[in-house]
């Protein structure tokens, strides 16, 4: 991506590589090297928009166009390095990470097929400051998982297939216990593990939430299928403050038949 802003007497140009390398370019009068108030204050501006933890290095290179001597553009273009270098210290940017202060001299062009000649030669005159930025932190996205893995982070998922329930029930059937009993196993194995357990519904109308629990006659069935599994792992000796429960009633179905609403899943708190 370019972004390019034109002004009277620069040309100011910043473009972002593959998210690791900021390229900010300061444009000079022809001869000059000397910094004027809109070039300082938009040197400035594009320092303090780069985030500072993320700045690894900086490098700042010096040009000028192929009008003069060989050695005059070499001098003239170190000057106008030097002036960026000095502005960006006075800036708050930290010396020891301007880790090169080069000028380039002359940028040579074939004026015999290069259009618009003057324009080339004003693009030449400049100063490129490459921020060189440490990668981003990768951002990991909560997943969903049959089983308690080696690794997780929070807001995963563990959707337990055999830990359903009998339509209107919230009594843990054989195969929900045998299941509980192999995630007990896992869970004193990785013991930093928190989580809450999450109870579900199927099958009430859209206004109901919640639906009625035909062994206590209460509407709070999704509530009493997650302390159902929080007891039980509570007997298997799963600590209390690891755990915590709540009914979700109908509001996250799963979508793949009703059967499968009727459940309780685990989602991780803190690992």
């Amino acid at each position: 991506m370019r972004y390019l802003r034109f002004l009277p007497f620069l040309f100011l140009s910043l473009f972002v590589h593959a998210q690791e390398e900021v390229v900010h370019s300061v444009y000079f009068d022809f001869d000059k090297f000397n910094l004027d108030d809109k070039q300082g204050d938009e040197l400035i501006k594009f320092v303090k928009a780069i985030d500072s933890t993320r700045i690894e290095s900086i490098q700042i290179f010096g040009y000028t166009d192929d009008v003069g001597k060989e050695a005059y553009n070499y001098k003239l273009s170190t000057k106008r390095a030097t002036v960026i270098q000095n502005k960006m210290i006075e800036s708050g940017i930290k010396n020891k990470i301007i880790v090169t202060i080069e000028g380039k001299g002359r940028i040579l062009i074939d004026d015999d097929i290069v259009e618009n000649l003057p324009e080339k030669r004003s693009k030449n005159r400049r100063v490129d400051v490459v921020m060189n930025l440490k990668p981003l932190p990768k951002i990991e996205i909560p997943g969903f998982y049959n089983s308690i893995q080696k690794k997780h982070i929070v807001g995963d998922h563990i959707y337990l297939d055999n830990i359903l329930f009998d339509r209107g029930s919230s009594k843990l059937t054989p195969k929900a216990k045998a299941e509980l009993d192999k995630i007990a196993k896992q869970l004193f194995k990785y013991k930093t593990l928190e989580f809450e357990i999450q109870g579900h519904v199927c099958c009430t109308p859209p206004y109901q939430k919640e639906a009625i629990d035909r062994d206590t006659r209460k509407r709070a069935l999704s509530t009493n299928r997650a302390e159902a599994v929080y007891k039980y792992l509570i007997f298997k000796r799963i600590s209390k403050t690891r755990m915590t429960f709540k009914g979700y009633g109908n509001t996250v179905p799963l979508g793949k038949g009703a059967e499968y609403d009727r459940r309780v899943e685990l989602v991780i708190s803190k690992v």
